[in-house]
């Protein structure tokens, strides 16, 4: 077994031992648990004896001392003072299941912790009551994950590997658990690339932070990243995650690497941040795609309402079913200072985040902060098909608070659908890889910050724009037919509605007026003297029972005013429908009441004026019309797609016309060789 790909194959052979007590949904709760135990015991083996003497000489001389003389004797952060291995287990089959419980309490406090996340000691006695025990632990020994073997970085395939066949086998979703290793090796290159000068500095200490970290591929590739670049740095990596199997696994992998296992944290990111106030050089994450966060709404409700932008939430709240720009934003308030050096990150989302919601929406609310701000740095479209739970195109965005001086105020799209190459065997829905050349020509174009084919670079108001409300004047034609009174009647033709009412409305109607008047304006003052003359008021409700019952829209009848102002007092506007008008010949400016049928909305481009667009694109068709202000949103999308679209021409008529020609000869031939 050379490769990761023969110890998956070994490690799922094993499982088929557990046919019959398991159902294939349940093998992870097995082999998950004991891969990480199995590659735990390969780490402490050679020191194991070691380990037994300093726990024999150093016992009961204190715990503090205990356990500094514990670790250094197993060379790793971490032991175990049990006196069984792997190997030593098989040697007792009749006491197996009691002999590996006692293995496993044997570890010490800080790998307990991530171990009992697993929640396997559950499971001993039910394979022991199945005779599967010592034949899975059996085969087990047979397998050498020892990190002289299987690096980290296989081993992090491996778990993956893993994950995605147990899924897959119970019909389950992987993508929650991991991101593909080329496109996260992608996602360091690009945050890492701009700073490679200051990470080749010796000693250098940076820190990395991953709010989702599944079993910790991006941690594990960012520290390998570093490691290449410059032996002599250190990162310190930092993750926390929800689902317990996933933690355990990411929590050994940073324990054996030696990372500080309180870095990595189990709960919910938005309802348990355990990295409340603490601030990050990097941060990458692959949060999961379409998820709704309704069990999380309350407590991200109230920080967004109680904190404002003194908490995480304070830019909006995306709708509910999908969850993505919290986790940005989840991130952006854990970014450093540009004082003290900022912060880069890069978070991998599908294409709903970068245009859903209108102006005015959480998602265009939250783009607009980010964007105004000056931190969106870049976005790369990646091929589809990428992902091993989906088929669907996927995006980076690579966020940061100090840019570059030739990249401020600029948004760089990176168009990458086409580096790919196709896999000889699919994984999943995982059809295509991005290799290493073609990685590294993405990083490339990233780099050279050049328009080109594949490059497009914009302002950061190029992607804003505000949206108008375009309201026209309510025009009102009065009705006094008796067709139109009959409908203050109600159902049964006896009762009128408001029946003081109907009888104003009858005597007024008779008396002036029987054809359509034109005018509403004209016709309500003297309406409501003759409500007064009645002793009635003029309520709204009953200007409502009027306007349903004797009003109809026309293009013909004269605009309803709302309000009129006196000569001198307000300014004609009428772009902002503020209109010249002679009121019992007196010069005014009127307001016009808005027909809310004929209410619009047109989305202008930032760095257009509106009055402008307005006498260009709208006054031209419906001369009346007018912006009302107090509506207009500014709103932020990024439709990808349309900048990077190429127009394909349809095929010649006369070339389909063949084609469809040859088919029909071609049936023709098939149906006259089968008589």
């Amino acid at each position: 077994m050379n490769n990761f790909g023969d110890k998956v194959s070994f490690i799922w052979s094993v499982a088929d031992l557990l046919r019959g007590p398991y159902r294939p949904n349940q093998y992870k709760d097995v082999m998950l648990p004991l891969t990480v135990l199995r590659r735990l015991d390969c780490v402490l083996e050679q020191t194991k004896d070691k380990v037994l003497d300093a726990n024999k000489k150093w016992k009961g001389k204190g715990a503090g001392i205990l356990e500094a003389k514990l670790t250094r004797a197993a060379g790793a952060s971490f032991y175990n003072t049990s006196k069984f291995t792997f190997q030593t287990l098989k040697g007792d089959p009749n006491n197996i299941a009691a002999n590996l419980t006692n293995y496993i309490k044997g570890f010490s406090a800080s790998a307990r912790k991530i171990i009992d996340h697993f929640g396997f000691e559950d499971q001993i006695a039910k394979l022991d009551k199945a005779d599967r025990l010592f034949l899975v632990i059996s085969r087990f020994c047979e397998i050498d994950l020892h990190p002289d073997t299987v690096s980290n970085i296989e081993m992090g395939y491996i778990f993956e590997e893993l994950i995605r066949k147990f899924n897959e086998a119970s019909n389950e979703e992987a993508g929650d658990h991991f991101t593909p290793r080329e496109v996260i090796r992608l996602m360091v290159d690009l945050i890492f690339d701009p700073d490679n000068d200051i990470l080749t500095t010796p000693g250098i200490v940076k820190t990395l932070f991953d709010p989702a970290c599944g079993t910790g591929g991006m941690l594990s590739v960012a520290e390998e990243y570093l490691r290449e670049l410059n032996p002599d740095a250190q990162l310190e990596a930092f993750g926390q995650d929800y689902n317990d199997q996933s933690f355990a696994v990411c929590g050994s992998d940073m324990m054996i690497k030696g990372q500080n296992i309180d870095h990595i944290t189990f709960g919910d990111s938005f309802t348990e941040d355990h990295f409340h106030g603490k601030q990050f050089d990097y941060m990458l994450a692959n949060p999961p795609f379409g998820v709704e966060w309704k069990p999380e709404a309350d407590v991200v409700k109230r920080e967004h309402e109680e904190q404002g932008f003194g908490g995480r939430f304070g830019a909006g709240l995306p709708r509910i079913n999908d969850g993505s720009l919290l986790f940005l934003q989840h991130m952006i308030s854990k970014m450093k200072s540009p004082k003290k050096g900022g912060t880069r990150l890069a978070i991998v989302f599908n294409g709903s985040p970068l245009f859903t919601g209108a102006a005015g929406s959480g998602e265009s609310e939250i783009r607009r902060w980010i964007i105004e701000n000056d931190w969106l740095e870049a976005i790369v479209a990646l091929p589809d098909q990428l992902f091993y739970n989906t088929g669907i195109y996927t995006y980076l965005w690579i966020v940061s608070n100090r840019k570059a001086s030739s990249r401020q105020g600029k948004i760089q799209l990176i168009n990458g659908t086409s580096f790919f190459k196709k896999m000889r065997k699919s994984l999943g829905n995982k059809r295509q890889e991005i290799c290493d050349d073609q990685r590294g020509d993405i990083t490339q174009l990233y780099g050279r910050f050049r328009r080109g084919k594949h490059v497009k670079i914009f302002d950061n108001t190029d992607f804003g724009y505000n949206r108008i409300t375009v309201e026209r004047p309510l025009r009102l034609a009065v009705d006094f037919s008796e067709e139109a009174q009959a409908g203050f009647v109600d159902a049964d033709g006896k009762n009128p509605i408001d029946p003081e009412f109907f009888a104003v409305i009858r005597e007024f109607g008779q008396a002036y007026y029987q054809a359509l008047q034109m005018d509403y304006n004209a016709i309500m003052p003297e309406l409501k003297d003759a409500c007064k003359s009645a002793g009635l008021k003029w309520t709204a409700k009953r200007e409502k029972l009027f306007r349903e019952k004797l009003c109809i829209a026309h293009p013909e009848a004269k605009p309803v005013i709302k309000k009129i102002h006196k000569s001198g007092k307000t300014t004609t506007d009428p772009m902002h429908g503020k209109f010249e008008a002679t009121i019992g010949g007196k010069a005014c400016v009127v307001e016009y009441e808005p027909a809310s049928d004929l209410r619009d909305n047109e989305n202008i481009p930032l760095k257009e004026d509106i009055a402008k667009y307005m006498t260009r694109e709208v006054l031209p068709h419906v001369s009346d019309a007018w912006v009302d202000e107090s509506k207009t949103k500014v709103g932020y999308e990024i439709n990808f797609n349309r900048y990077f679209y190429e127009y394909i021409p349809p095929r010649p008529l006369d070339e389909i016309e063949s084609d469809l020609k040859q088919i029909e000869d071609e049936i023709f031939g098939m149906l006259n060789a089968e008589r």
